[in-house]
């Protein structure tokens, strides 16, 4: 598999992947076998990490993955990418990653539809000679395998709901933006100028478009599908 391949050229073999860090359930072949317990080994057979559900709340990898949407590499003391990165810089500040006795790691964060995060950890218990020259070499293709395996993971396997296709109108989309920073329905018919029945209309209709009720769950499913910019 690629995904094995790539840890084993790079001088990183050990793997740790989840296809959504917020889920406990660890990613499972088609037998039904945890991948962490098959395909993927680890350096400390006794680490059963797919089995702790507190895991991605302490992994400082996983943290850092919330943070950052580009690949970055463990150096053994701190966090790099291919570019100053200020927020891993702030990260690594307080960051202990002591924890699990990684030496040296490459990090590709997965950001999918609905504000799901996924990621692959590669990484070795003994100091990589040159780890930013194997960043260099190898995160790009890192990043793409990372991108296809759990998108496809997701697609594949069979309790995780597929997200139908949404389509929202350029009026529900702009009373989306307003109620994102705040404004009431009074406010935005204002805005808008039109009426506040009006506006509670398109509210309404966007969430039963994104499958939520009320409008903070809209504005959080729209945001995370770009229907909304972070700035608004």
């Amino acid at each position: 598999m690629e995904v094995v391949q790539i840890g084993q050229r790079s001088g990183l073999p050990y793997i740790a992947a989840s296809a959504d860090v917020s889920d406990p359930n660890p990613m499972l072949d088609q037998e039904g076998t945890p991948y962490a317990a098959s395909l993927f080994k680890w350096f400390d057979p006794n680490l059963h990490y797919w089995d702790d559900r507190t895991f991605a709340l302490r992994s400082g990898f996983v943290q850092a993955a919330r943070i950052s949407a580009e690949p970055f590499y463990f150096d053994g003391e701190i966090l790099r990418s291919w570019r100053p990165n200020r927020a891993l810089d702030v990260f690594n500040q307080n960051a202990d990653y002591d924890a699990y006795e990684v030496a040296s790691a490459i990090i590709c964060p997965c950001y999918m539809p609905y504000g799901v995060l996924g990621a692959i950890v590669w990484a070795a218990n003994e100091a990589v000679s040159d780890i930013a020259q194997t960043f260099r070499a190898h995160a790009a293709s890192m990043h793409q395998l990372t991108l296809k395996f759990l998108s496809a993971y997701r697609e594949r396997d069979s309790h995780i709901a597929l997200p139908e296709m949404v389509d929202l109108t350029r009026r529900e989309i702009q009373c989306l933006k307003w109620a994102a920073i705040g404004k009431t329905d009074s406010e935005i018919a204002t805005i808008m100028g039109i009426s506040i029945p009006t506006i509670r209309f398109h509210l309404t209709n966007a969430g039963q478009k994104l499958s939520v009720s009320g409008r903070a769950q809209a504005v959080r499913v729209a945001t995370s599908l770009g229907y909304i910019g972070r700035s608004a």
